[in-house]
């Protein structure tokens, strides 16, 4: 049975002595990866619950613990947990969590180029399964565009969303799947109060018409969110100070002898006495006594509030059920297939790049003009070059700037318009939306074709320069070009499943093909000059076998590089001729110079080339396979 099944129309969450250990200090790189991070008791028996219809805020100082309860909630936390986590009296797993609830990280990065209304699509897409009909899925869409406020805003690409904007798109894309449980960290952290009324307004006005419980975090909370918040919990260094409902607080406190002032905000008058002053050693010390006090007296006297709702504890009677509501499941309990998921990304993938914004023209742009505009300015700085023995370096020079020029374009490209959508997908993933590897063929499927497009385009330009007999020596002078284009794609590919900076990471890829270049081209430093350890090692190198590959096509057996003048002014077919300044009587000559004949085979070259990119391609679906260090995949999601 689904974990949607379970779910019914009257549910609630509750927690039931939490306990939970996790990463106290800031770790050093070396520490995270060795395993040997301080660890501490982060939450302390945590017991409280929140029912449909409701909201709860959980606020406390930085280091409370705030996050750390959402993420043990999530099932998402890295350290060891103990206790009870129930879903409408089930226990909560993590798959259980992915399908039928949500979480809305404190940062969270959407592709900059899609419309609001197409990132809502395609949140839907991917998150409602393929039993619901497109009429719903739209029909969700407007429904959460009209009620978060963003139909004025639906055709506006992302990167022009104002802050209020863009929080509560986040929110949406979550929301449109219409989850019973929303768990939102710090939703309203550096907005303007009007943008926080909104925010926390709109998000009640959903749990209470969808019958959702709705959980979020607040480091500073305003006395106008007040009458939103159903519930409220207080935490301190982990521990509980006061949980349950939120218009008992004041009852509660005053009962244990902490009246709030007249004109005070409660919510943060209380946050202020459930925080641990820090100005000197004299009001630590009866700070920290002061909660200590507090947190044992809750436990103590507490129990009927954690668990209760307001008017179960002001009659002191059992708490009343709840009318069951009309959307006890969300949409996304129905499941996606696999072929609808990578559909949708394929969709997104080009809707994010042919679409109407700056963002996306500049996507554009970089996929198939920047590779053209480059080889049509090699053109022009070679275009006056003279059949001559002495030009023969310089046309080698012009095979290793295509070469060079095909590496640098496909590295800056991949680096700037990969980098949004393999955020985007850690994000998704740990929502359990999909996986890496569909996640790669998605995104190899797009790009090929345009980089099919690109490098042939570009080789065009180059057809009489290149002084190709026939289209076909121009196709395969575009494969070779394709496979280096290809190559560098998944270099840059790999470096960005761990790096998060499109800068760096080109940096570094440009590092590693600057090497490949030097080393196994033969175009800068001849085999025949090579060290025989160092020949041994360029066989690692896609360089070795693409320019060993192009100078032989460009030079070997063609006519009219056969008896050609050393210069214009020096003529090689007369006697008095210099042999060392002639010693290239045709293009053969000049290949056997720079490789060996185990070098130059083509047939093997040919092939080889394309061995790089698809070895890369198969270690990158293994890489995103790879479970690998949570301090990494953390970059891209807090």
């Amino acid at each position: 049975m689904k974990p949607s099944k379970m779910i019914g129309g009257d549910y609630s969450l509750e927690l039931n002595n939490i306990f939970h250990t996790g990463q106290v200090e800031p770790a050093s790189c070396f520490q995270r990866l060795f395993g040997s991070v301080q660890t501490g008791l982060i939450l302390k028996d945590i017991t409280l619950e929140v029912r449909a219809g409701e909201v709860m805020a959980i606020l406390g100082s930085k280091g409370s613990g705030k996050r750390a309860l959402l993420e043990v909630i999530a099932r998402r936390s890295k350290g060891l947990s103990r206790g009870q986590i129930l879903l409408d009296g089930r226990p909560l797993t993590q798959a259980m969590f992915n399908q039928c609830c949500a979480y809305v990280g404190h940062r969270a990065d959407l592709v900059p180029s899609l419309s609001v209304q197409q990132t809502l699509h395609y949140a839907a897409n991917l998150s409602i399964g393929s039993q619901v009909s497109g009429y719903v899925k739209d029909s969700r869409v407007r429904q959460v565009l009209a009620d978060l406020a963003l139909s004025q805003v639906a055709r506006h690409s992302v990167e022009a969303l104002t802050e209020g904007e863009y929080r509560r798109l986040v929110i949406g894309t979550q929301l449109v799947k219409d989850p019973v449980l929303l768990l939102l960290d710090e939703p309203t952290a550096g907005l303007d109060p009007l943008t926080t009324y909104l925010v926390v307004s709109m998000v009640s006005s959903h749990a209470k018409r969808r019958g959702r419980a709705v959980i979020l975090t607040m480091e500073k909370p305003r006395s106008d969110v007040f009458p939103f918040l159903e519930r409220v919990a207080y935490l301190c260094l982990g521990d509980l100070v006061y949980a349950g409902p939120t218009r008992m607080m004041l009852d509660y406190f005053r009962a244990v002898g902490f009246p709030c002032p007249e004109m005070e905000n409660p919510l943060m008058y209380y946050l202020c006495l459930s925080t641990v002053d820090r100005r000197s050693r004299e009001r630590f010390v009866e700070s920290n006594a002061q909660i200590v006090a507090l947190v044992e007296k809750f436990k103590m006297e507490g129990a009927p509030y954690r668990k209760s709702s307001a008017m179960s504890v002001l009659l002191g009677s059992p708490p009343s059920d709840h009318q069951p509501n009309s959307h006890p499941y969300p949409y996304s309990a129905q499941g996606s297939s696999t072929t609808q998921i990578g559909m949708t990304l394929y969709q997104r993938q080009f809707a994010s790049t042919f679409g109407c914004s700056w963002q996306a023209l500049f996507y554009l742009s970089a996929r198939l003009i920047a590779m053209p505009i480059a080889f049509l300015l090699i053109w022009m700085f070679y275009r006056d070059i003279k059949d001559y023995q002495t030009t023969f370096m310089s046309r080698s020079g012009l095979l290793l700037t295509c070469i060079t020029t095909t590496y640098l374009t496909s590295i800056f490209t991949t680096a700037y318009t990969f980098a949004p959508h393999r955020t985007r997908y850690y994000q998704e993933n740990q929502d359990g939306t999909y996986n890496g590897p569909l996640f790669l063929v998605s995104y190899f499927t797009f790009s090929l074709p345009l980089a099919f497009l690109t490098v042939f385009g570009s080789s065009a330009i180059l057809h009489h320069l290149m002084k190709f007999d026939d289209w076909t020596e121009l196709s395969l002078f575009a494969a070779v070009l394709l496979s280096c284009y290809l190559f560098a794609e998944q270099l840059v590919v790999a470096v960005m499943a761990v790096s998060r900076n499109p800068y760096n990471t080109s940096v570094f890829c440009i590092y590693i093909v600057s090497v490949m270049i030097v080393l196994g081209s033969g175009m800068l430093r001849s085999y025949r000059g090579m060290s025989e350890w160092l020949s041994w090692v360029t066989y690692a190198t896609q360089t070795r076998y693409v320019g060993a590959y192009l100078t032989a096509q460009a030079f070997d057996g063609r006519q009219q590089y056969t008896g050609l003048p050393q210069s214009a002014a020096q003529n090689c077919s007369i006697p008095a001729a210099e042999p060392f300044a002639c010693r290239y009587p045709d293009g053969a000559s000049y290949v056997n110079e720079r490789y060996p004949v185990t070098v130059a085979d083509p047939q093997i070259n040919l092939v080889a080339s394309f061995v790089f990119p698809v070895a890369a391609a198969v270690f990158n679906v293994l890489l995103y396979v790879a479970p690998l260090p949570s301090y990494v995949k953390a970059k891209f999601r807090e």
